[in-house]
């Protein structure tokens, strides 16, 4: 029996049909085949993601399209995702070598001492929607790489995203059991969860979410668990010249992806004497942003957030944070009716008592007036998220005062809050994380270190703390004594 559907956010057609998996069969089957995938050899498993890699580049236009149809967001941009599944791999391998190498260590003499890295075992995958295949592929390839099997389960909003990605594992010719997908809503995934088979659960996606896996797996330290979660994060624009070019990245970091980026700027804190030129820019460049299907042409800048409840969210968020004292720069609306796109909202909250420290996962930016440069380090830092953050504009000494005293994982100086390479680690701290950053150092997590002194021969000796042998003797023959 049917029990999800996938609809096309920019139309509302109807693009997947599907049923619920069974959570327990998944992890059996992953578990079942975790003991021949891992006893294979590194090569092998490398020889394997790569017949991956050439099956996802083979159908590039058809994954591309198929990203653009499902989440909403422009061809041009589902383009750029199918390109980091493929560069996953190379990158992967490498940081594998880096991150977690067979080592000889120091040692004394006639003694070996190794370092070598197991895999955990069975891992489950909790993928987004945002990029539905970008960022959980970003787990399954290290994972894959360092010997572990796979239960992933996609966002039931992406399934049909997740789906082809399985389908490129079997094409590839992967032992069965290996990669596994489970399809399914929130009720699916606390099933998987709970499914003690598991050796450790990677995820992605939202701070509420992330908390609960947390408070779940509190007495289960033998499990290892990763959190990729959101943000509340500020950029600050300070002393510069080019206003245009400030205004420029302001509007990227806000508004790429519709807002729905985690590392997405969600507050602009502006020095006062600066904020009526670049604001006056932000709002100009903004008015100019197409917003439209797709596979519209000309190529729109961003298309819809992901379905018709998220956008309502949105809205009335926007006219909670004007309820409470806000100024509109710029209105949110939904330019087409029944449908969820919507214009990037513009907000002054600078005389709000209490700023709602939520994210708002879309086109929605607060902006926020300050007087001074340890003002604006402090409004940067008024968050219980810290994953990504940037300074415009400003010298080399505000920036380095920025970096020491920024609370976050990604600290930029004039470049956007967006667009991480997944050659550095990615992650954040306080909501934004678990302290175990994904991207290069997803490695970190998909494997443990084992230490070994090895020797050929027994050889060992009691140089201290030993009777004489011939007053232990005496000792046998007198217990008295």
């Amino acid at each position: 029996m049917t029990d999800l559907i996938s609809t096309e956010p920019a139309t509302g057609a109807i693009l997947w049909t599907g049923t619920s998996g069974d959570a327990d069969a998944a992890v059996a089957s992953a578990r079942e085949a975790w003991p021949g995938w891992a006893a294979l050899a590194l090569v092998k498993r490398i020889e394997a993601v790569r017949r991956y890699a050439n099956r996802i580049r083979a159908g590039t236009d058809e994954l591309s399209e198929l990203i653009a149809r499902e989440t909403g967001k422009p061809l041009w941009e589902s383009r750029t995702e199918v390109e980091s599944v493929i560069k996953k791999i190379d990158i992967s391998v490498n940081a594998f070598a880096d991150r977690t190498p067979q080592r000889q260590l120091p040692s004394a003499a006639n003694m070996r001492a190794a370092l070598r890295h197991k895999p955990h075992g069975v891992l489950a995958v909790l993928g987004p929607y945002n990029f539905p295949a970008h960022l959980p592929n970003g787990h399954i390839i290290p994972a894959l790489i360092a010997g572990n099997t796979i239960v992933f389960k996609p966002s039931e909003k992406t399934p049909a995203v997740g789906q082809y990605l399985i389908d490129a594992f079997g094409k590839a010719g992967l032992p069965t059991g290996v990669v596994n997908i489970l399809h399914g809503g929130p009720e699916t995934g606390k099933q998987l969860t709970a499914n003690d088979g598991l050796d450790g659960v990677l995820f992605t996606g939202s701070a509420r979410t992330g908390i609960a896996l947390n408070r779940q797996f509190a007495s289960r330290p033998d499990k290892i668990l990763a959190l990729e979660m959101g943000g509340n994060n500020p950029i600050i624009a300070w002393d510069t010249d080019d206003i245009h070019s400030a205004a420029v990245l302001i509007v990227q970091s806000a508004f790429l992806s519709a807002g729905q980026r985690c590392s997405a700027a969600s507050r602009l804190i502006v020095k006062d004497t600066l904020y009526d030129r670049l604001i006056q820019e932000v709002k100009r460049i903004s008015d100019r942003l197409i917003i439209d299907d797709p596979f519209a042409k000309p190529a729109p800048f961003m298309g819809p957030v992901i379905d018709n409840e998220t956008a309502d969210g949105l809205t009335e968020s926007f006219l909670a944070l004007m309820s409470h004292g806000g100024k509109p720069i710029k209105h949110m609306a939904r330019p087409i009716e029944g449908r969820p796109f919507l214009t990037p909202g513009i907000i002054d909250v600078t005389d709000l008592k209490e700023r709602p420290d939520i994210e708002l996962f879309g086109p929605i930016l607060q902006v926020i007036q300050v007087h001074d440069f340890e003002e604006a380090i402090t409004e940067a830092n008024n968050t219980r998220y810290g994953l990504s953050s940037a300074l415009l504009g400003g010298t080399a000494q505000h920036y380095e005062q920025y970096w020491s005293n920024s609370r976050a994982g990604i600290v930029n100086w004039n470049k956007m809050t967006v667009g991480a390479s997944s050659e550095a680690p990615f992650g954040g701290i306080g909501l934004s994380g678990n302290h175990r950053p994904s991207a290069y150092y997803a490695a970190d997590y998909c494997a443990y270190p084992v230490v070994s002194l090895e020797s050929e021969n027994i050889r060992a000796s009691i140089g201290i703390g030993l009777k004489d042998e011939d007053a232990a003797d005496q000792s046998e023959a007198d217990p008295a004594k």
